[in-house]
């Protein structure tokens, strides 16, 4: 199914760019804000609209998946798995609410990426790396325009899953280039970023700056 084997060396490290779903974009526009995020220095997409049109998003899904491809950067889809299937996207990630990692194990395959949100959870993240996860993501840690009601991580918690978990470690909620480098420092993988990068007049110099805090 991906083009990406999960554990490859490099594969998570950097900049987790998540898409905007505010914005009402065209496939196009969306596509060209992806490929600024690549240019800066992102190592994976997802691709993140809870409030399209079926049609629409699958049209934008494709045109992100083209991209990426082009690019050698996966794409995951957030919490479709059928859309992901439908594409062939690289992967999907899953909360809480969505169908168990299995089920996506399943209808993706193998060499799929798979992701879940695990809040500020040790036990559940546990819990999916016992169920085949390829990665856990944590959040959120700061103020987040995104999930402003969700439940807040910090950097001991970071700490604790690199001491017991042998995934990789994703931080999400409220990261820009200014707060995320202790995060980096405590442990965390990848820094997941939606508004901090994709409300920006320049994404690809937004980019850039999270990159620099891998360096």
């Amino acid at each position: 199914m991906s083009h990406f084997v999960a554990h490859q060396q490099g594969l998570f490290h950097g900049l987790y760019a998540i898409t905007h779903d505010v914005a009402l974009l065209s496939p196009e526009s969306l596509s060209d804000q992806v490929i600024a995020a690549i240019d800066g220095g992102a190592r994976m997409i997802q691709y993140r609209h809870k409030k399209l049109p079926a049609t629409l998003r699958t049209q934008q899904a494709r045109a992100l998946l083209a991209c990426c491809r082009k690019r050698s950067v996966p794409l995951i889809i957030n919490d479709d798995i059928a859309l992901a299937a439908a594409i062939g996207a690289d992967g999907v990630h899953l909360g809480q609410d969505d169908p168990p990692l299995q089920t996506a194990r399943a209808q993706l395959g193998e060499r799929a990426i798979i992701g879940t949100s695990c809040y500020n959870s040790i036990d559940l993240a546990l819990a999916a790396q016992e169920s085949g996860a390829d990665y856990v993501a944590f959040g959120r840690f700061f103020a987040s325009a995104t999930k402003p009601l969700a439940a807040g991580a910090d950097l001991a918690l970071l700490r604790q899953a690199k001491n017991e978990i042998t995934l990789p470690v994703i931080a999400i909620g409220g990261i820009t280039p200014d707060n995320g480098k202790p995060l980096v420092d405590a442990g965390a993988d990848m820094l997941a970023a939606i508004n901090g990068l994709f409300t920006k007049t320049d994404i690809r110099t937004a980019a850039q700056q999270y990159a620099q805090l891998f360096k």
